[in-house]
């Protein structure tokens, strides 16, 4: 069966709800309370990445897709690679408006109307389920006039939803993530697009998270 927006699956509906009861009553199992619950900072290490499709397209407004709640755009020191401060994501950036999306989270659920000129999605694909995954990116790219920016996780994490399964429902290998977003990229031509696909290996010293980009030339 082919899901959308319009018809998303079972799946989609039973995870929106359990993430609304995270957002309202935290990660129990870690004991994580509701507002360091998906605050959203998950963007925090992605920034300069954005910041260089920002400044390659000349986006002005940016579009938050699972957003959280949001906490990512409060206040906070950042330093580019000169060592200039900037107390701000939206200063460091230099655009007109970012709008928050989350559809678990009632102060941005409401979906989001027109394009924007560059959309970001950090920390949310693989909390998606897998049937669903081919529309969302697909809404991803429609959405963007100028660019795309995600980064996907292809290991377990930390938080466990109400029921105890592992947030991280879609888990698949790199090629899968690769072949995926590829075929949906071609159908959005002169996309400017960037997507961090990350795993973790084993070594003597402990995990290593390893990356690899893909994206438009």
């Amino acid at each position: 069966m082919s899901y959308s927006r319009a018809n998303p699956s079972p799946r989609y509906l039973e995870l929106q709800n359990l993430y609304r009861t995270m957002h309202a009553e935290g990660e129990k199992f870690l004991g994580v309370p509701p507002e360091e619950t998906f605050p959203g900072k998950s963007l925090n290490p992605q920034v300069h990445r954005i910041k260089a499709l920002i400044q390659k397209t000349g986006a002005l407004t940016i579009l938050d897709y699972g957003s959280g709640k949001g906490k990512q755009y409060d206040p906070w020191l950042i330093k580019d690679g000169a060592g200039v401060e900037w107390p701000s994501v939206m200063d460091y950036w230099d655009v007109d408006e970012v709008v928050c999306y989350d559809p678990c989270y009632p102060p941005y659920s409401k979906y989001p109307s027109g394009k924007f000129d560059g959309v970001i999605s950090t920390d949310v694909l693989e909390h998606c389920p897998e049937d669903d995954i081919p529309w969302i990116i697909d809404e991803i790219f429609s959405l963007a006039s100028r660019f795309v920016f995600a980064n996907v996780a292809c290991y377990p994490a930390r938080k466990r939803l109400p029921t105890g399964e592992n947030a991280h429902c879609t888990i698949k290998p790199v090629e899968w993530w690769r072949e995926l977003i590829e075929r949906i990229a071609v159908r959005h031509p002169g996309m400017v697009w960037e997507v961090w696909i990350q795993w973790r290996v084993d070594t003597p010293q402990g995990s290593k998270l390893v990356e690899e980009r893909i994206g438009s030339r």
